[in-house]
């Protein structure tokens, strides 16, 4: 895909302060994961992928994805945090999808 190589830039931008700063506040947003979920939906359709092509970007399955997106609680903050910086979030959209 013609992402993954931006998602890689993106990815490298983050410092590992800046993920052990975010994970953190992990714990807190437990309770933000449909908050988070609906983020990674609205960023999945806005790029015109379908679950199946997100979960392929991500090396996951639909069935995570779908899981992801609903706010399951079987799924980590963490891949949702990772999801959304695959998708293009940065620091601040992430923050405000979890606050």
């Amino acid at each position: 895909m013609v992402m993954a190589a931006p998602v890689r830039q993106r990815a490298a931008q983050f410092k590992l302060i800046d993920i052990c700063a975010l994970s953190l506040a992990l714990p807190f947003a437990d309770l933000k994961r449909g908050m988070t979920g609906d983020a990674l939906a609205k960023r999945r359709k806005k790029s015109n992928l379908t679950q199946a092509q997100l979960a392929k970007l991500l090396k996951s399955s639909q069935s995570r994805v779908a899981k992801m997106e609903k706010g399951d609680p079987t799924v980590s903050v963490d891949l949702l945090v990772k999801s959304l910086l695959a998708m293009g979030a940065n620091k601040k959209s992430i923050a405000k999808a979890i606050a």
